[in-house]
């Protein structure tokens, strides 16, 4: 029988899970408008993230050491259960005027922000597995909501499969790790690693991992499906997508290659030395030939997730983790605000035949919709690093870890990078101020106060850089 000490560390994660289950049932037989199964979803959150809150400060295990209650997983979970409002706020509107207003989809969301939380708790692999699961399958299923559409339905079936594809990697690697530390706990594994044999069973059980890993979070060269499936999905989903999914992967990726791994540094650095640098490369230079502000924002996507790859290189080194693991949240918490808002603007544009998604359709916004126009354009500002926005905090942080670290050739690469980023997104700024059109805009309360509230939070937050860097560094890891 669970222990009170174990509900207590999984408290929101037990709570959203019921809530979820009862708001499903109450869509089928009870509910009938479903803008009121949106308002119960974002209630549902809403409690979860308070409840969240209060955890902050506790440290414990729970489940015989299977889940975790530390800072790491409190900021982390704090930051999904807001993606998950925002998704919700996202999508109140915009399924209503897509023709897809179904009480499922929010019941799928907070299926998703379940697995996600759960992620950045797992201190099993077998739980990570789990987690990862729970958090996909819903995604693979709102990815293919719109079912008239076949961009949507291959948009999801590829998800899907190579979903699928890269999961069996990633069990693959756990059975590896299994097979030469006889645990999948990660306490264990970091004993066995660290007793100073060499393992080649466990290096390559972890570069497997790593390949798993690398997929959910869009990293080169396992970030194929992205533009397909970002294109292909409906907007709101692609929005909450490409932050939630991203958080949860590197919530992952930092507990399990942190607690477990720190030992494998040597072998492994070189290894995400190449992976951030590549990412960085191939996904701001993708980006420029993009015509379509879905498929340029995936391109973005995988772009910068390279960056947060850059908190993960100096992993090896007890000096600098914790300055490095502080940065990736930041940078991490920075990307969600600016994300959520650019693709709220994206929405705010798109009508239901189609129009507004080509860059060519932002011509002369700020003519017509100039608060609209101004948010869009502190948003790519901030996802260039721009002053003053809370991006630029983001990659300051990134740049001085990995200068700390001793890789200062990476730092150069994300500075250069991001100065070709410049290029594909104040294309779009031009195009608002510069050019003449008269392009279409929805009007939608919730959407209205999403970007407008992260345009705000985006400078805002520039402005407390050292606040930020005490809260990310006290996320600290249960070890």
């Amino acid at each position: 029988m669970p222990q009170f000490t174990d509900i207590q560390t999984i408290l929101p994660l037990t709570v959203l899970s019921a809530w979820a289950c009862v708001l499903l049932l109450l869509d089928v037989f009870v509910i009938r408008r479903k803008g009121l199964t949106a308002l119960l979803a974002a209630l549902g959150l809403a409690i979860t993230l308070g409840l969240t809150l209060s955890q902050a400060g506790r440290t414990a295990y729970g489940f015989n050491g299977m889940v975790a209650l530390d800072g790491f997983s409190v900021f982390v979970n704090a930051l999904q259960v807001l993606s998950g409002l925002l998704g919700i706020a996202l999508a109140y509107g915009y399924v209503r005027r897509m023709g897809l207003e179904r009480g499922e989809y929010y019941s799928l969301l907070l299926f998703s922000v379940i697995g996600m939380m759960l992620m950045a708790q797992s201190t099993d692999l077998i739980m990570v597995f789990i987690a990862l699961e729970l958090l996909s399958i819903p995604l693979y299923v709102l990815a293919a909501f719109q079912r008239t559409d076949p961009r949507s339905e291959e948009a999801g079936l590829k998800y899907f499969l190579l979903g699928a594809f890269s999961t069996g990697f990633l069990v693959y690697g756990i059975a590896l790790i299994y097979g030469a530390t006889g645990s999948t706990h990660l306490s264990t594994v970091l004993n066995v690693a660290s007793s100073g044999t060499s393992n080649l069973l466990l290096t390559i059980g972890a570069a497997l991992a790593l390949v798993g890993f690398g997929f959910k979070v869009a990293a080169v060269p396992f970030h194929m499906w992205t533009p397909d499936v970002y294109q292909g999905a409906p907007t709101a989903v692609t929005g909450f997508m490409s932050s939630g999914a991203k958080i949860a992967g590197f919530a992952a990726l930092l507990r399990v290659f942190s607690t477990a791994f720190p030992s494998l540094a040597p072998n492994l650095t070189d290894v995400l030395w190449a992976l951030a640098a590549l990412t960085m490369i191939l996904g701001n230079i993708l980006a420029i030939a993009q015509s379509d502000i879905k498929r340029m924002l995936a391109y973005s996507s995988v772009a910068h997730t390279g960056y947060i790859l850059m908190a993960f290189v100096p992993y090896g080194n007890p000096e600098v983790a914790p300055v490095s693991l502080a940065a990736g949240l930041i940078y991490l918490a920075a990307y969600t605000i600016t994300n959520f808002g650019a693709w709220s603007v994206v929405i705010a544009l798109e009508q239901p035949d189609g129009r507004g998604l080509q860059i060519a359709d932002y011509d002369g916004l700020f003519w017509r919709k100039p608060a609209l126009a101004l948010a869009m354009t502190v948003f790519l500002i901030s996802l260039i690093g721009f002053p003053p926005t809370i991006g630029l905090v983001g990659k300051f942080y990134l740049f001085r870890a990995a200068i700390q670290g001793g890789f200062v050739g990476l730092a150069i690469i994300g500075v250069v990078t991001s100065l070709i980023s410049a290029y594909y997104y104040l294309r779009v700024v031009v195009n608002m101020f510069m050019y003449e059109g008269e392009p279409q805009t929805s009007h939608d309360s919730w959407l209205d106060l999403t970007w407008s509230a992260m345009a705000a939070a985006t400078v805002v937050f520039s402005f407390f850089p050292n606040w930020l860097f005490v809260l990310a560094g006290s996320a600290m890891l249960l070890r």
